[in-house]
């Protein structure tokens, strides 16, 4: 959207408020679909609801691509944000689901892996049907997103198997055990999968037949907001973790210099439109690079770690960006090597995002158990929309009244936050089984906490280990 925006606002002949509410309304209805998806997933299945967000995003791409005017423009952005509500959820709580605990974090992290391989995609199309006729050029750059949506909902069809935890919630234990046979490392592991799965919902780890009967309070999702509303001191303490993801991955601004990438470089002093969606294709290259050394890093230095390297090193690049765009504005000559560090710092910033808060929204999914999963995460999502509707909604009226080097300073402090949230109640997660997670939260301020624990996943115990290990 951020490359069509230049586009559809000289056809239109719309305002800089209508491009940042058509941009930014997006987020705002996708916490309809982020709503609805909690429920239609524990009702229905993980399998399905992602069926469901391929037909909204089929639907929202197409009637984009023909809008003859902003208000059906809106209409087509409202159809792909429901999907997007439904999609952000479900991705994160299957590939959850469906992962051993030794691929977990490589494996969850692979849902904004592809969200930034499409954002990548989406800049290379804006780029490459730029120089159409203006009144075609964007159309194409927002109606090809039918596509992968017809490739989604293929895969679905064809390959993807039922969640797992899924099947055990409905009773259907012997087509839950064959899922888990085709996702674990050895038969050993999937039968030991399978045991925690059983118990973690009441059913005797002994049990041998393959359907069993499921009160309806476990199977359809019931009785969750009564635990959220009523939560246990480790509930509580997974609800303001994982909320806190959620906010903290938006609240910095990573929305913004995505979105509106742009409207930055020009600011930097880039004025060619070429050059501009050239930098932006630039963004993506670097965002989805990044996102891959994260795949890859989640598992082996963990969750904690990347996370505050990631908010630390985003508050010194939007710091060092604020300075370098409070310096263009304030100065009438040219100066090449502040356009070129205004460039590099937003590429900065993104990579050090995609290094750990930005995968982590989903990689979250693995804080709740079960039994409170697809709800926990419906509630997380529908928060992530929220701020990233602000986010994107304020950006332009935001430097209007501050600057735009005063909202990086911002978006900064609010990372430097970020930071000092996540060393006080965020604990390690790596390597453990989802039945296990839960024992891990308790201790709200768990870096201070004498009693801080860290479970062991070979023992059935938890261990007490320094608050500094």
């Amino acid at each position: 959207m951020s490359g069509a925006t230049l586009y559809i606002q000289e056809d239109f002949k719309i305002s800089d408020v209508q491009v940042e509410i058509l941009v930014g309304i997006v987020s705002f209805y996708a916490t309809f679909g982020s709503a609805a998806a909690g429920k239609t997933s524990d009702m229905f299945g993980r399998r399905y609801t992602m069926a469901i967000s391929a037909g909204f995003f089929f639907l929202g791409a197409i009637l984009m691509g023909f809008a003859p005017n902003y208000g059906l423009l809106m209409a087509g952005r409202f159809v792909a944000g429901i999907g997007i509500g439904y999609s952000s959820l479900i991705a994160s709580v299957y590939t959850t689901e469906v992962s051993p605990a030794s691929a977990r974090g490589f494996l969850s992290s692979f849902p904004e892996l592809f969200l930034n391989v499409g954002i990548l995609l989406g800049y290379v199309a804006n780029y490459a049907f730029s120089g159409f006729p203006l009144q075609l050029g964007w159309r194409f750059m927002l109606g090809i997103g039918f596509v992968p949506s017809v490739f989604l909902a293929a895969l679905v069809i064809l390959v993807m198997p039922e969640s797992p935890r899924w099947l055990v919630m409905q009773g259907r234990l012997g087509e839950a055990k064959q899922v888990l046979i085709r996702t674990s490392d050895s038969i050993e592991e999937s039968l030991q999968r399978l045991d925690d799965i059983k118990t973690s919902v009441g059913i005797s780890a002994s049990c041998e037949d393959d359907v069993v009967e499921i009160p309806k309070q476990i199977s359809n999702g019931r009785g969750v907001w009564k635990e959220f509303l009523h939560p246990t001191p480790a509930i509580r303490h997974i609800l303001i973790t994982a909320i806190g993801v959620h906010v903290f991955q938006e609240a910095t601004g990573a929305n913004a210099a995505v979105l509106y990438s742009p409207r930055i470089f020009e600011k930097a002093g880039i004025s060619s439109s070429d050059q501009k969606l050239l930098a932006t294709v630039a963004v993506g290259v670097v965002k989805t690079a990044f996102i891959l050394v994260a795949t890859v890093l989640f598992d082996r230095v963990g969750r904690r770690p990347l996370i505050l390297m990631s908010l630390g090193g985003m508050a010194v690049s939007l710091i060092t960006l604020g300075v370098g765009l409070t310096i263009i504005e304030g100065s009438e000559e040219e100066r090449t090597w502040l356009v070129g560090l205004c460039v590099a710092m937003v590429l900065t910033d993104v990579a050090f995002f995609s290094m750990g808060i930005g995968p982590m929204c989903y990689v979250s999914s693995e804080l709740f158990p079960l039994r409170l999963r697809a709800q926990g995460m419906s509630l997380g999502m529908v928060v992530n929309n929220v701020m990233s509707g602000i986010v994107s909604m304020t950006f332009l009226s935001l430097y209007s009244a501050i600057t735009i080097g005063g909202a990086f300073f911002l978006y900064a402090g609010i990372a430097i936050v970020g930071w000092v949230f996540f060393y006080v109640l965020f604990p390690e997660t790596r390597g453990h089984n989802l039945e296990h997670v839960e024992k891990l939260f308790g201790n709200l301020l768990w870096k201070f906490s004498p009693n801080n624990k860290k479970y062991d996943p070979t023992s059935d115990d938890l261990e007490t280990t320094s608050p500094d290990a």
